[in-house]
C-alpha cells in the first residue's frame, strides 16, 4: 500500500524528561502486622539488593484507616513473615480487553497497584497459586522495577512457592506466554500498557496470564474488579529488594526467586518453528538488506540475540535497540505514524527489501517491503496461505484460521480456499485461547497489528516477522546471484490476484471525551434497533447491523456489544468501536471495509476506494456533533 494512503498525525509526540523513583514515591508504606511461615529461611549469602542490607528491610505500605498512625521499621527477621496490611477498596481499578491500564502515577498511589494483586490472588482458586510457579516480565518502562517489587512480595505473602522473573524485570508479552508453557508455571504477570507512551506522566498496566499462557478470562478479570470493590487487606512478605540485575535463583525456604535470561527460552521456540537456515540464507545475500525497528521498546533485548547473532543480519540493521523506560520519548505503536523513522527508511530512494516493527511488549507487528505497506489485515492472511510450505512448525498444515470481527475479511478467503475451519472473535487475544486450547486453531491476527498462531497464547511481533522472512526466503531460494528476487510487493499483490483484495481502513480519534463518545455510540444503537435488511444507506444496501454478539464454542461462554456493525449486501462493512487499550477517555475507532476481485483495480489507492464509505461511517455515526473531532490522530 502506497504511503500516501496514510494520515499522518497531526502534530509530532512530545518530549518529556524523566526522573530518578525513589522510596518516598513508591506505592508501599510500612506494614501492620505479620505471620511467620513455618520454615526459617536461609542467610542471604551472596546475594545482592537494591536500597536494602541482608538484614533489614523498609517495605513502604500504606495501611488505610480513619487516622493513619505514623511509620515504622519493621525488622526482618531470620524468617519470612507475611504482613496482613489493612487496605480500603479503590475506584476505576476493572480491567479492559488486555488488563488494567492507567496513568503511571495512578499505579503509584498509595496501595493501587497492592489492591489489584491481591485481588487477583482472591479470585483465583488456591490450588491454581499455592506452593506454584508464576511468571513475572515487562517492557522496560518506567515503574516496572518497583512494581516487580510489590509483585513479587506480594505473591509470597500469598503462598506461591516460586517467581521467575526476567533480568531487569524485561521480559516480552509472548515470552511470558512461552515461559509459561515451557516452564509449566501456574501463570504470569506482564507488566506492561502494551503500545501506549511510557514515562513518569504517561501509561502503566498490568495483566495476568493463566497456565495456558493466554491472558485471564473476563470469568477472572470480572472476579477481581469484585474484590477490588470489597478488599480490606493485603497479604505479603517483608525481605529486602530483589536484585534484579543478577540472573540466579534466591531461596528464601518455601519461597523462591528466579532471575532468568528473558530470551532463553523464547529463542529456543522460535527455533523450533522456523527453519533458521533458511531465513539465514536470506539475509547473508548481499541484494538482500533488512531493517527492523525495536522502538525502544522491549523487542531491543530480543533483536540482536535473534536476527544478528543467530541469523546474521548486520548490527546496523537494528534500529532503536536499546530498551528504555521512555522509549527514547517515542509512542511505542508499530504504525506508519509512530514508526517515523522506519516508514521514512523504507520509503527512501534506496530503501531495504525487507523492513519490520514491533511495540512496546513485543506482541505487535508492522511489515513494510520497500515502499509498499502490508495491512495486518492482509499480512494474516498471506502468512495463513504461505504456512504449510515455508514454515516447518505447519509443515501438517494449520488446523483452523481466526479473526478478531473489525479485522477485513481477506483471511476468511483463504480459510475458504484451503477449506480449514473459520472463527470470528471479539477483539482480544484471550478470545483465541479457548480454540487453540481445543485444537480448533492454528493462526489468528487482528487487524491492530496483532498476528501470532497457536505456539504461544499470545500474539507476537517477532514471529511475524520470522514468518515473513520464511516466505520471502522460500520464494527466493532457488534465486541465484543477480536474478531479481521476489519482494514483499510481489508476494502480496499475488496473493491479491488469487484472493482478491479487501480495501481496509482504521481511522482512530484517541481520547475523546468519554461522554460524548458514550453518547455517539448509543445514537447508532439507537439506529441499528430500528434497521431492517434492505434499508439503502446512499448507494449501499442494507444486509443487516448490529451490536456483534460472541458465543464460544469451546465453553459457551457469551460476550456482547463488542462493536457495532453495519454490513451491506455487497460485502463492504462499517465498525464502530470504543478501545479498551488506553489509559486515558476514549479512543473511537471506525472500520472502513470493502472486498475488489477485479485484479485491474487493486492497485487503487485504498482511501481513495474507500471514501463513499468513509464519509458515509462519518455521516452515519455525526462523530464531529458528538465528539468535536475534526480529523482522525491516526490513519491505518
Amino acid at each position: 500500500m502506497a504511503l500516501n494512503s496514510i494520515l499522518s498525525r497531526p502534530s509530532s509526540f512530545s518530549s518529556r524528561n524523566l526522573k530518578n523513583y525513589s522510596a518516598s514515591d513508591s506505592a508501599f508504606s510500612l506494614p501492620i502486622k505479620s505471620i511467620s511461615f513455618l520454615n526459617p529461611i536461609p542467610l542471604f549469602s551472596n546475594i545482592s539488593f537494591n536500597n536494602a542490607s541482608p538484614a533489614f528491610s523498609s517495605v513502604p505500605v500504606r495501611a488505610a484507616s480513619a487516622s493513619r498512625s505514623p511509620s515504622a521499621t519493621v525488622a526482618q527477621s531470620p524468617e519470612l513473615k507475611i504482613k496482613i496490611v489493612p487496605t480500603q477498596p479503590i475506584e476505576g481499578q476493572k480491567t479492559g480487553t488486555s488488563g488494567l491500564r492507567k496513568k503511571v502515577k495512578v499505579f503509584m498511589q498509595d496501595n493501587y497497584l497492592a489492591n489489584w494483586i491481591q485481588a487477583l490472588f482472591d479470585s483465583l482458586p488456591p490450588e491454581d497459586y499455592k506452593g506454584g510457579v508464576l511468571v513475572l516480565g515487562g517492557d522496560g518502562r518506567y515503574f516496572n522495577k518497583e512494581a516487580a517489587q510489590i509483585i513479587i512480595k506480594i505473591a509470597a505473602g500469598n503462598g506461591v512457592g516460586k517467581i521467575l522473573v526476567g533480568k531487569d524485570g524485561i521480559m516480552s508479552t509472548p515470552a511470558v506466554s512461552a515461559v509459561i508453557r515451557k516452564r509449566k508455571a501456574n501463570g504470569g504477570f506482564v507488566m506492561s500498557a502494551s503500545h501506549n507512551p511510557g514515562g513518569p506522566d504517561y501509561d502503566w498496566g498490568i495483566k495476568f496470564n493463566y497456565s495456558s499462557g493466554q491472558p485471564a478470562p473476563e470469568s477472572i478479570t470480572d472476579k477481581i474488579y469484585g474484590n477490588t470493590l470489597s478488599i480490606s487487606e493485603i497479604k505479603m512478605v517483608d525481605f529486602p529488594d530483589v536484585d534484579l540485575s543478577l540472573l540466579g535463583l534466591i531461596d528464601y525456604g518455601n519461597f523462591s526467586v528466579e532471575v532468568v535470561d528473558p530470551v532463553a527460552d523464547y529463542l529456543e521456540l522460535m527455533e523450533n518453528v522456523f527453519d533458521f537456515s533458511l531465513i539465514k540464507s536470506l539475509l547473508s545475500r548481499p541484494d538482500f538488506r533488512f531493517v527492523f525497528d525495536a522502538m525502544h521498546a522491549v523487542t531491543g533485548a530480543y533483536a540482536k540475540p535473534i536476527f544478528v547473532d543467530k541469523l546474521g543480519a548486520s548490527p546496523d540493521s537494528i534500529l532503536n535497540g536499546v530498551p528504555l523506560e521512555d522509549f527514547g520519548h517515542g509512542h511505542p505503536d508499530p504504525n506508519l505514524t509512530y514508526a517515523e523513522d522506519l516508514v521514512k527508511i523504507m520509503f527512501g530512494d534506496n530503501g531495504p527489501a525487507f523492513g519490520a516493527a514491533s511495540d512496546g511488549d513485543g506482541d505487535r507487528n508492522m511489515v513494510l517491503g520497500k515502499g509498499f505497506f502490508v495491512t495486518p489485515s492482509d499480512s494474516v492472511a498471506i502468512i495463513a496461505a504461505n504456512a504449510e510450505e515455508a514454515i516447518p512448525y505447519f509443515k501438517s498444515g494449520p488446523k483452523g484460521l481466526a479473526r478478531s470481527m473489525p479485522t477485513s475479511g481477506a483471511l476468511d478467503r483463504v480459510a475458504q480456499k484451503l477449506n480449514l475451519p473459520f472463527f470470528e472473535v471479539p477483539t482480544g487475544w484471550k478470545f483465541f485461547g479457548n480454540l487453540m486450547d481445543a485444537g480448533n486453531l492454528s493462526i489468528c491476527g487482528e487487524e491492530s497489528f496483532g498476528t501470532g498462531s497457536d505456539h504461544i497464547r499470545e500474539k507476537d511481533g517477532i514471529w511475524a516477522v520470522l514468518a515473513w522472512m520464511s516466505i520471502i526466503a522460500f520464494r527466493n531460494k532457488d534465486k541465484k546471484a543477480g536474478e531479481k528476487l521476489v519482494s514483499v510487493a510481489d508476494v502480496v499483490t499475488e496473493h491479491w490476484a488469487t484472493y482478491g483484495r479487501n480495501f481496509f481502513s482504521r481511522y482512530d480519534y484517541e481520547e475523546c471525551e468519554s461522554e460524548g463518545a458514550n453518547k455517539m455510540v448509543e445514537h447508532l444503537r439507537d439506529i441499528i434497533s430500528k434497521s431492517k435488511e434492505g434499508d439503502v444507506y446512499g448507494s449501499y444496501t442494507l444486509q443487516f447491523a448490529d451490536d456483534f454478539n460472541y458465543t464460544d464454542p469451546v465453553d459457551g461462554s457469551v460476550v456482547s456489544k463488542q462493536g457495532i456493525r453495519f454490513v451491506f449486501t455487497d460485502g463492504s462493512r462499517i465498525i464502530f468501536r470504543l478501545s479498551g487499550t488506553g489509559s486515558a477517555g476514549a479512543t473511537v475507532r471506525i472500520y472502513i471495509e470493502q472486498f475488489e476481485p477485479e485484479a485491474s483495480k487493486h492497485d487503487v489507492d485504498a482511501q481513495i476506494a474507500l471514501k463513499p464509505l468513509i464519509d458515509l461511517a462519518l455521516s452515519t455515526s455525526k462523530l464531529k456533533e458528538f465528539t468535536g473531532r475534526e480529523k482522525p490522530t491516526v490513519i491505518t
